[in-house]
């Protein structure tokens, strides 16, 4: 028991950690919908007024509940005996940089997923969003440099090494050390968004560890991405009759701008139009209740975004050196895109004629209906249908007596 002085103390400390907690909720959120853009200090503010008024019971309540539901995911998410479930440190280019490894039979194929953002590790709520796809494939999730416990482990010192190349080489590395660990003749590789553009270049950089490659939230022009998706949002807001959206794009315009404010208003419009919105509320609310998680795991997370943020995006951007010629080309194993077909952030006709451009032995686009930015999550058994119908039949058929550079299309 503490006395009264004791418990004032407490109340202090557990409001500063509740601001703390939905401040960082609101930059999330901020940072997913807008990454050129920071969260207002005045919304902020209002936040920080409200929670000022929970009082101990009202913590003490809401942790209960929350260890309730951190428990429950706990056994509802489980992997039965004979799987694997591990989730560790390893040494990957002078750094320790965390891995969580998930499926039901140690005999299927490993698929490396590689987290967008940049910097928003799935690793805080990926243990519910990739649960069905254990039975078909072993999945690794790893938190790259300068996101979610691999920030937590290094800190911030690291962030002048966080630039493409070298995270290109971090992931062949752990791609040799999965293979190796787990007896694989080759790695399956998924890349969504900014996963997406490094898993293009770890693909052309080291084709013998991969059996595939798939894109989905595919980034294929930087330089063009905004002024498409500007349009396609548009027509869209148009064709719904969506006066607010049609107003607000008209109003900055198509870019390039001068400020991050167009960047936002095409962001918001794209979340609300894909469904998004409901997706980022859920993706925190199961990051809050992972089983293995407290409150320092969810500010690394949050700060890994921010972090990633301010030095891959200018490395990724349409003022950038990162073009459409040095994303397709020549690929030495197959390629696959599965594309949200209402895809407003990456948008899936550029995704499209990234696919009809490049050579590869396999190659395939194929777009996931009523699917947005995320449809990797939020569609989710849709998404593995197609990775269990095409990817394993080419995994399989691949080695035979094609004539090199050839395409065909499944």
């Amino acid at each position: 028991m503490f006395d009264r002085r004791d418990g004032t103390h407490m109340r202090s400390v557990m409001k500063r950690a509740s601001v703390r907690i939905l401040a960082l909720l609101c930059l999330c959120a901020t940072i997913i919908a807008t990454p050129s853009t920071r969260v207002r200090a005045g919304a902020v503010g209002q936040i920080a007024a409200d929670v000022q008024k929970l009082d101990a019971t009202d913590v003490q309540k809401l942790d209960a509940a929350t260890a309730f539901v951190r428990e429950r995911n706990a056994r509802d998410y489980a992997i039965a005996p004979g799987g694997i479930n591990e989730g560790r440190y390893v040494m990957i280019g002078g750094i320790e940089q965390w891995i969580t490894i998930r499926g039901e039979d140690r005999r299927n194929p490993v698929l490396l997923f590689l987290h967008g953002g940049p910097g928003d590790a799935t690793n805080p709520w990926g243990y519910a969003a990739f649960r069905s796809w254990l039975k078909a494939f072993t999945v690794v999730q790893w938190d790259q440099r300068g996101a979610g416990r691999t920030l937590g482990k290094s800190g911030p010192s690291v962030a002048a090494t966080i630039t493409i190349d070298r995270l290109t080489q971090d992931g062949i590395e752990l791609a040799e050390t999965l293979r190796r660990t787990l007896q694989k003749d080759k790695i399956i590789l998924v890349g969504h968004s900014w996963g997406s553009i490094l898993g293009v270049f770890m693909a052309k950089a080291r084709p013998d560890l991969f059996s595939a490659f798939v894109g989905t939230g595919q980034v294929a022009d930087p330089q063009r991405n905004y002024e498409v998706a500007y349009h396609a949002l548009l027509e869209k807001a148009m064709r719904l009759g969506e006066p607010r959206a049609i107003r607000e794009l008209k109003d900055v315009g198509p870019p390039p701008y001068a400020d991050g404010r167009g960047y936002a208003v095409q962001r918001r419009w794209s979340n609300l139009f894909e469904g998004a919105d409901f997706f980022i509320a859920s993706m925190v609310g199961l990051a809050l209740n992972a089983p293995d998680y407290r409150p320092h795991d969810i500010n690394d997370w949050f700060d890994g975004q921010v972090l990633s943020a301010e030095r891959l995006v200018p490395q990724t951007s349409a003022t950038g050196a990162l073009t459409a010629k040095a994303l397709g080309g020549d690929f030495a194993v197959p390629v696959f895109v599965f594309q949200g077909a209402d895809d407003f952030t990456t948008p899936t006709s550029l995704a499209r004629t990234f696919v009809e451009s490049i050579h590869a032995p396999r190659k395939a686009f194929v777009t996931i209906p009523e699917g947005g930015h995320f449809a990797v999550f939020m569609k989710r058994d849709a998404f593995l249908h197609e990775l269990v119908a095409r990817l394993l039949p080419a995994i399989r058929v691949r080695g035979s007596s094609r004539t090199p550079g050839s395409t065909s299309r499944l």
